[in-house]
């Protein structure tokens, strides 16, 4: 088992830093995305990894592709580069990387799980935010016939990384904040386990968001409606896999 970090990255600049430096101080390699940043945070991205040439590897990409293209581009080069796993972490510090050795403990002792985090949140999470995930926890609850994905929106998980490159390989998967639930729930319907593992969420700490409000929520709704139709035609299989366990 040979895991690194993928961290997509747009524009935070002031964060990144802090957060690569947390992740390879547990050790682990990184592979950082940028997702067409502007000139000020793609020369700290150049500088750290300059800094670090043999545990930081820069994918960088022409122009913004959302979240997902990021994210598909940095499993695709963690692949190439050899490696059996990826945890995926978020750029701007919310995610809490004390938690990392603990993921990667999991995934060690069951290598073909996907370990996802579970939220807990302290005062700095948006209410609207909060409150607005739990219509994505019941669409996917729905989708999966299945309580086993506690929330499918947390970007701080560990992903195998053969079935996940098989899948978005194979599957045409939103590119954006999208990505997230939509992978997670098409690893599930090709009979991935997952792991549900607490881990602590603050809001990000220099004050940028990349949701967009309205477009992201249409681009999520659209991705509902989808897998919906996808979990009927899936359904036989589906419900066989709830009767066999």
């Amino acid at each position: 088992m040979k895991v690194c970090a993928v961290i997509p990255v747009y524009n935070h600049g002031e964060a990144v830093g802090a957060v690569v430096h947390a992740v390879r101080g547990h050790g682990l390699p990184c592979v950082l995305v940028d997702d067409g940043s502007e000139p000020g945070c793609a020369q700290v991205l150049d500088t750290l990894a300059q800094e670090d040439r043999s545990g930081i590897q820069l994918v960088r990409l022409p122009q913004n592709e959302g979240k997902g293209g990021a994210m598909m581009a940095g499993l695709r080069a963690a692949h190439a580069s050899g490696f059996s796993h990826a945890l995926q972490i978020d750029a701007d510090g919310q995610h809490d990387t004390g938690d990392i050795p603990r993921f990667v403990e999991l995934a060690s002792a069951s290598p073909t799980t996907l370990i996802c985090g579970t939220p807990v949140y302290d005062e700095s999470v948006p209410k609207g935010r909060l409150y607005g995930r739990y219509a994505t926890h019941i669409w996917v609850w729905i989708n999966t016939l299945s309580l086993a994905i506690r929330d499918s929106m947390c970007g701080f998980r560990v992903y195998p990384l053969e079935p996940t490159l098989a899948l978005i390989n194979s599957v045409r998967i939103g590119k954006r904040m999208d990505f997230d639930v939509e992978v997670l729930v098409r690893l599930y319907w090709r009979g991935m386990r997952v792991h549900n593992q607490p881990t602590r969420v603050r809001y990000p700490t220099d004050g940028i968001s990349h949701f967009d409000v309205l477009w992201d929520n249409v681009r999520i709704s659209g991705m509902h409606a989808k897998l919906f139709f996808g979990m009927l035609a899936r359904l036989p299989l589906l419900l066989w896999r709830k009767v066999a366990a």
